[in-house]
């Protein structure tokens, strides 16, 4: 019996508390492993798309992780108490100034949800973390994209447009930024952060700090009461399918931040994981070096390919496809990896249509990577 309602009828009343969010496309993530084996039935896959660690986990993790199988029915810490007090000693900070996250990405929603509204603006580069604008349709607000200055931050363009828009709330800044691997100096950082008034937030972005210790800005925290750094234990640490963040900030932030954040937002077995990966300081170390020296070798493969890239200081490299080849696209070439079974990651939602973010994988890995984009070049 065919249905009395029209077609209008079966479109929900309910909308969006913000028209923005009607505008905000799905995160693309990096395609899983299983997808791709799904789709073109390829089971030899090899993944550098995500910036996860290839070497995986400290296998100090491991036995962390074994010995909380039997309190699975139990509820977490909802303080992080052993945890926060590991990541305090570590950052030489007091626990108080802690925000632990189901990853930084939730500490980044946290933020947005504690400081940005409606009637106020977010400022953020061009060319960084995409996240940034989607948390700005979120809230409503204002997202302001300042054009970037070979492809990374202008600090300088970036203070004027707080400047311009005195209702901005927070600033977001990703060093080293996402996807383009550029890096700010910290004396470039603090004389930002000197013109920046103090009811704005600076948000830093941290998620690739292991790879790069020396853009560490922790001091900034003594100076400023107004920056806020974020970090994740799913690039260096090799833990993104367990999800865990942390937040250093002022005590007053951390105590909004608190009041806002899910009691229960990390898992227990993340906890004891994320305290496990922090106390392995050798493994980090040895993460390190093994990204730097096979990112100087991806380097020299595409300086012999021809391909142009962004000196990276993180744990991935963005080439480019010279839009002049004949019948060869970013696009093109990203399609005939995921045939041929390496996955790697397009960036035209980031506005760089000619671009590929790849992850810096183990030498096998990447010479697979090489040998299968050497084939695809000759072949066209």
């Amino acid at each position: 019996m065919p249905s009395s309602h029209s077609v209008e009828s079966n479109l929900s009343p309910l909308v969006p508390a913000y028209d923005s969010i009607l505008e905000l496309v799905p995160y693309q993530t990096g395609k899983p492993i299983e997808e791709l084996t799904r789709e073109y039935g390829v089971s030899d896959v090899v993944k550098l798309a995500s910036n996860e660690n290839p070497r995986g986990c400290s296998p100090h993790v491991t036995l962390a992780i074994t010995e909380q199988l039997s309190q699975l029915a139990r509820y977490p810490d909802g303080n992080g108490y052993y945890l926060k007090q590991a990541l305090a000693d570590f950052n030489d900070v007091s626990v108080e100034q802690i925000t632990l996250g189901n990853g930084s990405d939730d500490l980044l929603d946290i933020l947005a949800r504690s400081f940005a509204g409606a009637d106020d603006a977010i400022v953020y580069s061009q060319y960084a973390f995409i996240v940034y604008p989607m948390l700005a349709k979120i809230q409503g607000a204002t997202g302001i994209e300042v054009p970037a200055h070979r492809f990374g931050h202008d600090l300088k363009a970036m203070s004027q447009a707080v400047q311009d828009n005195p209702n901005t709330k927070i600033v977001f800044i990703a060093n080293p930024n996402n996807p383009t691997g550029t890096q700010l100096e910290p004396q470039e950082l603090r004389a930002f952060m000197a013109s920046i008034p103090s009811s704005v937030l600076v948000v830093l972005d941290e998620a690739y700090i292991e790879y790069s210790p020396e853009s560490n800005n922790r001091a900034l925290l003594d100076e400023f009461d107004n920056v806020v750094i974020v970090r994740t234990f799913s690039k260096a640490y090799g833990l993104a399918g367990l999800r865990v963040g942390y937040a250093l900030s002022s005590v007053a932030v951390a105590d909004l931040l608190n009041r806002i954040r899910q009691p229960f937002n990390v898992s227990r077995v993340a906890l004891a994981a994320a305290a496990a990966a922090l106390a392995d300081s050798d493994f980090i170390e040895k993460t390190r070096l093994m990204n730097d020296e096979q990112m100087r070798w991806l380097e020299k493969q595409f300086d012999a390919l021809g391909l142009g890239f962004i000196k990276s200081h993180a744990n991935f490299i963005m080439v480019e496809i010279a839009v002049e080849m004949e019948d060869i696209t970013a696009a093109s070439i990203h399609q005939a990896l995921l045939e041929q079974g390496v996955i790697v990651r397009p960036l035209e939602s980031y506005g760089l249509p000619h671009w590929l973010r790849i992850t810096v994988g183990v030498a096998e890995e990447n010479m697979r990577l090489i040998d299968t984009l050497r084939s695809i070049l000759t072949d066209n």
